[in-house]
């Protein structure tokens, strides 16, 4: 399994709860070697293999060489994990300028076409492959579009549900399933990079559950789509919101 943005977060959790189901695991980072290499040896500590690789998966040489890596670590790729996501800090559309949006639509949308197309060449079997999954991290935001907050993550997002259910239906018949996974308000560290690290405190009450979610419950549903318990499900997107 290959996780982008492997090193903190719903990441840190997916490569953590996959190294228990008996993967291993390649944890790609952009940044934070130290928080990689963590993640790395807590997947080592359960007797599986981890590999360590640095990407920006916005570019297309780097996602080319990250996935070069796994080839050589691994020999073979079974389920990509496409978690790696950025968002600006909160504000209204009007505040917005063009470099905000490209970098967010580079990362968020381009590196996840970018990935996926690398995993299905490995994994389809018209290919030579084997067949594999791929899952997609969107966001409840894609369903609530975030005014005043940031309607460019929630558009990118959607283009992700939208991306899942197409790319579901092409590589169907190459032996690859394709799902997304929604999460809802979620306590990671993501918050302060929007701005405000408390954010998930102000807004549980506007969940049904009146509760924010963990990252390993996002995990739970990531492994369960990877797994065999799911393999008459492609072209889904799991909420895993709370009921909002």
């Amino acid at each position: 399994m290959v996780i982008t943005g492997g090193s903190r977060g719903v990441g840190a959790a997916v490569a953590r709860l996959a190294a228990e189901r008996e993967f291993d695991v390649c944890i790609n980072y952009v940044s934070d070697l130290k928080a990689a290499e963590e993640v790395a040896d807590v997947v080592a500590s359960h007797g599986r293999r981890a590999c360590v690789v640095q990407a920006d998966v916005s570019v297309e040489a780097e996602v080319e060489s990250l996935f070069a890596a796994i080839d050589s670590e691994f020999g073979r790729l079974d389920v990509l994990v496409n978690n790696a996501g950025i968002a600006k800090p909160q504000m209204s559309l009007v505040q917005m300028d063009s470099d905000r949006l490209r970098r967010v639509f580079d990362v968020n949308v381009i590196g996840s076409f970018l990935c996926a197309r690398e995993a299905v060449k490995r994994m389809s079997t018209e290919l030579g492959g084997a067949g594999g999954v791929i899952i997609n991290m969107s966001s409840a935001a894609a369903r609530l579009g975030s005014p005043h907050e940031f309607i460019d993550y929630a558009a990118s997002k959607g283009a992700m549900d939208t991306f899942t259910v197409g790319l579901s239906k092409e590589v169907a018949d190459a032996g690859i399933r394709v799902n997304g996974i929604r999460p809802g308000l979620i306590d990671t560290e993501i918050h302060a990079s929007y701005g405000e690290p408390n954010r998930a405190v102000r807004l549980r009450s506007s969940i049904p559950m009146q509760r924010e979610g963990s990252a390993i419950e996002v995990a739970h549903a990531v492994l369960w789509l990877a797994g065999e318990e799911s393999s008459y499900v492609t072209g889904t997107t799991v909420d895993v919101s709370g009921g909002r």
